[in-house]
């Protein structure tokens, strides 16, 4: 580890704090309806689109209500991103001529861009037509980042009103989330994309010869729209195949900063959101605080373990050591341009969240540096976690903590002035097992199947973490991957896609039952037993649960993978291939 490395790390921890509370407040205001700087364009067109949908933004829905507003919203989006990925030979913006996408890998990449998962099982430049990229996956990188911004206002609001029966409205809460935040700096992003380099263009893909007299084939396209709402909307499907590692994604080291910066902005403002409705901004600060020490530990473990070499590597008198003709460490499957801290901290912010966006390849990995991201993502990426997902889902964890607080001091456990009873409790406890259930259940059976073992490149514990890693990214609606997995085959289209399902839907519905019952009750005020939730004492308790949950789920399956491949890579051992 260099100074230099921890100063790029620090730098991007202090950015991400001073644009919380600005961006969080902006934020508060757009959802309350009140007027913001950008009203006078946007409110029109925010009126138009309720006019031609139908939609009365001052009627408010129940919480089942808003919910089914979720799923038929999702339903048609899967519908309309199936029938054009297999009509694109069809359709117009495809220069390349591109084929018409087969049914099984159709289906499996609308539920992923549908969830917010945008795993890609393809190489977007040999798959997709420009037309699939821009009216199909890049509209869904809107969409279903909005979606999840409203289902984190829905709890919040649960939190915050008496006596109520209705949590919102959904139609309201995605047309600002998309108008007022998603698209405003979206086009001032891409512009800064354009300007760095970042092409954004229709024209056909140009053939080169290299100095060697190759051919080589460099692709084209819409890039600079699609790459910054895949960061800022924690999507992270990329227009190439090499996602942010391509230099026509991600060029240089400030867009690899406006780059990290997007994928952490919006789930870190989202608590102050939080603070502001709850009117006390230091419940929001504690959230943050319990997420920004999380993130520290994994981006820590992270770089410790990559910019150690390869022990491996050492046998053949490898110099990894830093210095100023080489970054050093573990460099296989990075960018020389980002070198381990950058790989490390991008490989910890992109599984923090839901994003799944890579600027280096995972599967390239020392064990200890690769299970960070899996072990992230196994926490419920809640630590900032993905556009609206992750204040849901550590809120989630939240209600337990209070919850396991109340059990020890003898009394009902209470959450910004609201009781949890039985109810709330067991919907929290219902979407938590969910995500378990999924990522080991989904591993357990591709790792005793043909049609499971088949896809991976990699024998012993390796492969193994190559299964567990697709499924935890899956549920987790990631969308990164230990890319050793040939997972573009029916089997692993189709149970992705289960688990993809499972870590939205099943996972969400319970939380907004949680809003819809929280809504109902009075709010208490705090009295001299009410256990402070805005100190360090709740951080702790908050993180405590997080990792003792995450640890007594997941500790045996990861210890099959990472950290029996950890000790065998320091005893010298190989695993044959499969």
């Amino acid at each position: 580890m260099t100074i230099g490395g921890w100063v790029q790390i620090a730098l991007f921890g202090v950015i991400v704090i001073l644009v919380t509370r600005p961006l969080g407040g902006y934020m508060t205001r757009v959802f309350a309806g009140e007027r913001t700087f950008l009203s006078p364009v946007l409110r029109p067109v925010e009126r138009a689109v309720y006019w031609c949908c139908g939609v009365d933004e001052k009627e408010e829905q129940h919480w089942l209500t808003y919910a089914v507003a979720l799923l038929f919203f999702s339903v048609a989006g899967f519908v309309t991103l199936y029938a054009l990925q297999r009509l694109q030979w069809y359709l117009p913006f495809n220069p390349q001529g591109q084929t018409g996408v087969a049914p099984d890998l159709a289906f499996n990449t609308s539920v992923s861009f549908v969830t917010n998962t945008n795993w890609q099982a393809y190489s977007g430049e040999t798959t997709m037509s420009y037309l699939t990229q821009m009216a199909g996956l890049t509209v869904h990188n809107f969409v279903s980042a909005g979606t999840g911004i409203a289902l984190a206002l829905a709890l919040i609001r649960g939190f915050v009103r008496r006596e109520a029966k209705t949590i919102g409205n959904f139609w309201v809460d995605l047309t600002r989330a998309t108008l007022y935040i998603l698209i405003p700096i979206s086009v001032v992003g891409a512009l800064v994309l354009v300007w760095q380099g970042v092409p954004q263009n229709l024209g056909a893909y140009i053939d080169a010869t290299t100095l060697e007299g190759a051919k080589q084939t460099i692709a084209q396209g819409p890039t600079a729209s699609q790459e910054i709402i895949k960061e800022l909307g924690t999507n992270g499907g990329g227009f190439f195949n090499a996602n942010s590692a391509h230099p026509y994604e991600n060029p240089n080291a400030l867009t690899n900063l406006i780059e990290l910066l997007a994928i952490f902005a919006i789930g870190a403002a989202l608590t102050n959101v939080l603070g502001r409705m709850v009117n006390d901004e230091r419940q929001g600060w504690a959230i943050f605080a319990a997420m920004g020490l999380l993130f520290l530990v994994g981006v820590t473990i992270a770089y410790w373990s990559e910019a150690h070499g390869n022990p491996a590597m050492a046998t053949f008198n490898v110099d990894s050591a830093p210095s100023v003709l080489q970054a050093g460490g573990n460099m296989e499957g990075k960018e020389v341009r980002f070198a381990p801290a950058l790989s490390a901290l991008w490989a910890t912010v992109t599984t923090d969240t839901s994003c799944g966006a890579v600027n280096s390849m995972h599967d390239s990995y020392l064990p200890i540096g690769g299970a960070v991201p899996m072990v992230n993502m196994q926490l419920g990426e809640v630590i900032f976690g993905g556009v609206g997902s992750g204040l849901y889902g550590i809120l989630a964890f939240a209600i337990v903590a209070m919850f396991v607080a109340g059990l020890m001091v003898g009394r009902t456990p209470e959450y910004l002035g609201k009781k949890l009873e039985a109810k709330e409790v067991k919907m929290t406890i219902l979407a938590l097992l969910s995500l378990p259930l999924s990522i080991l259940g989904w591993t357990a059976l591709a790792a005793v199947l043909p049609a499971g073992l088949a896809g991976i490149a990699n024998g012993g514990p390796h492969g193994f973490s190559e299964i567990l890693y697709a499924y935890t990214e899956g549920t987790g609606n990631n969308g990164s991957a230990f890319a050793g997995l040939s997972a573009n085959t029916m089997f692993y289209n189709l149970t992705i896609a289960g688990a993809m399902l499972i870590g939205r839907f099943i996972f969400v519905i319970p939380l907004l039952a949680v809003a819809g019952s929280l809504a109902q009750k009075k709010l208490l005020a705090p009295s001299a037993g009410t256990f402070p939730t805005n100190r360090p004492l709740f951080v702790g308790l908050l993180m405590g649960v997080i990792l003792i949950m995450g640890g007594l789920t997941y500790f045996p399956a990861v210890s099959l993978g990472p950290a029996v491949e950890q000790v065998a890579m320091n005893q010298g051992k190989l695993f044959p291939a499969p």
